[in-house]
C-alpha cells in the first residue's frame, strides 16, 4: 500500500521573483499536489524572513483553498503562543466552514522568528509555557463545550477541525502522546531526535476522541529530476542558501561568495549547520523512491510530509509530479 504523500510548502521568495509571484507558486504547487494524488499542503508560520512569505498561513490556506477542489490545506504550523487560542479557532472555524473537510490546524510552540521580531509581535517570552493549556483551550473551541466559561468561537464551534502537534524535539512527543493528537516530527531541519521521538510517543500514546491510535508524520526534503546530477546541483544551491541564511544574518552581514559558504561546509560547524538537511531525497525518480521508501519502513511512518525544495517553481512543480510517481511505481 502506496504510503500518504503530503507538502511543507514556505511560499519562498526566490530571487528576481515578487511575494505575488511566490503566492501564485504556491497555489500552482497545491494544484499539481491535487493533480498528482497528494494528501495535503501544510503552510508554516514564519516571521521577518526576507525568503519566506507564508507569515500568514490562514489568508493564505484560503487563498489556495479558492482555487483548489478537494486536497486537505492546513497550518505546518500555526505557532499557538504568538496568538490567542480564541482568535486561532475563529480563523480556522472560518475555513472550515468555508472549505468542509479540508482543513488541518498544526500547532507548534516556536516564535518561528527571532526574538527581536518576537517582541514586535508582543510575544510574551512566557507564552511557550502555556502551549499545552492554549492547545486544549483551543481543542475546547473546535469542539462543542469552551472551558472558558461564556466564551465561544464564532465561527470555530462543532467544527472539530483536526488538531496535530508538530515537533522538533521530545516535547511535542509527549504533548501528542498526552493529548491523543496525530504528530509531525519536523526532521526536514531538525533531524537529531526524530527516533527517540515518535518512540515515546508511540509508547505514551493515550486515545482521545479525535485519535484511537498513534497517527505519525516524518518531514524530509525532496529534490527529484529527471537528470541525476541537475538534482544534485539544485541540492548543492538549496544547501549553500540555506547556510547562507544562518550565518548571515540582518543588513550589516557580509556577503558571502559560494566557495566561501563550501569552505564553511567543510568545518565542525559547517558540517553540524549540513546536518541539518539529513533526510534529503535527491536524485532521480527511482533514487527519491529507494531514500522515501527506506525513510518510511524506518521510521514506521504512516505518512511523509515533504518539502520539494527546488528554487525555481518548474523545478518544484516536476519534483513533486516526478516523486508521486515514482512512489506510486509508475516512473516517467
Amino acid at each position: 500500500m502506496m504510503i500518504p504523500l503530503s507538502i511543507h510548502d514556505l511560499a519562498p521568495i526566490t530571487p528576481g521573483h515578487t511575494i505575488g509571484q511566490s503566492f501564485a507558486a504556491s497555489v500552482a504547487l497545491a494544484q499539481t499536489a491535487e493533480k498528482h494524488g497528494y494528501l495535503r499542503v501544510w503552510y508554516a508560520e514564519h516571521h521577518n524572513m526576507p525568503t519566506i512569505a507564508s507569515s500568514a498561513p490562514a489568508v493564505l490556506i484560503g487563498h489556495v483553498a479558492e482555487q483548489t477542489t478537494s486536497i486537505r490545506l492546513g497550518a505546518g504550523g500555526i505557532m499557538l503562543p504568538n496568538h490567542s487560542p480564541l482568535a486561532i479557532a475563529e480563523q480556522f472555524g472560518t475555513l472550515a466552514e468555508l472549505y468542509p473537510n479540508r482543513i488541518d490546524l498544526g500547532l507548534g510552540r516556536a516564535p518561528g522568528s527571532d526574538q527581536t521580531t518576537a517582541r514586535a509581535m508582543r510575544r510574551d517570552p512566557r507564552a511557550s509555557d502555556q502551549f499545552p493549556q492554549d492547545v486544549m483551550e483551543l481543542q475546547a473551541y473546535l469542539g462543542n463545550e469552551s472551558i472558558i466559561p461564556g466564551v465561544r468561537a464564532i465561527p470555530g464551534a462543532g467544527t472539530n477541525v483536526p488538531l496535530h502537534i508538530l515537533g522538533s524535539s521530545l516535547f511535542g512527543a509527549q504533548l501528542a502522546a498526552a493529548l491523543g493528537l496525530p504528530f509531525t516530527f519536523a526532521s526536514h531541519f531538525a533531524p537529531d531526535s526524530l527516533y527517540e521521538a515518535i518512540a515515546i510517543y508511540r509508547r505514551d500514546f493515550t486515545p482521545s476522541t479525535q485519535l484511537s491510535a498513534p497517527y505519525v508524520m516524518v518531514a524530509a526534503n525532496v529534490i527529484a529530476a529527471d537528470d541525476a546530477a541537475d538534482a544534485a546541483q539544485q541540492f548543492v544551491t538549496i544547501r549553500r542558501a540555506r547556510v547562507r541564511g544562518m550565518i548571515a544574518r540582518g543588513p550589516a552581514s557580509p556577503e558571502y561568495t559560494d566557495d566561501q559558504i563550501d569552505t564553511f561546509l567543510t568545518t565542525a560547524q559547517g558540517a553540524q549547520t549540513a546536518n541539518m538537511m539529513r533526510y534529503s531525497a535527491v536524485g532521480t525518480p527511482s533514487d527519491v523512491r529507494m531514500f522515501l521508501q527506506d525513510f518510511a519502513a524506518s521510521t514506521q511512518a504512516d505518512e511523509l510530509i515533504l518539502a520539494h525544495q527546488s528554487t525555481e517553481i518548474e523545478d518544484r512543480l516536476r519534483s513533486v509530479a516526478l516523486t508521486a510517481e515514482a512512489m506510486s511505481g509508475s516512473l516517467v
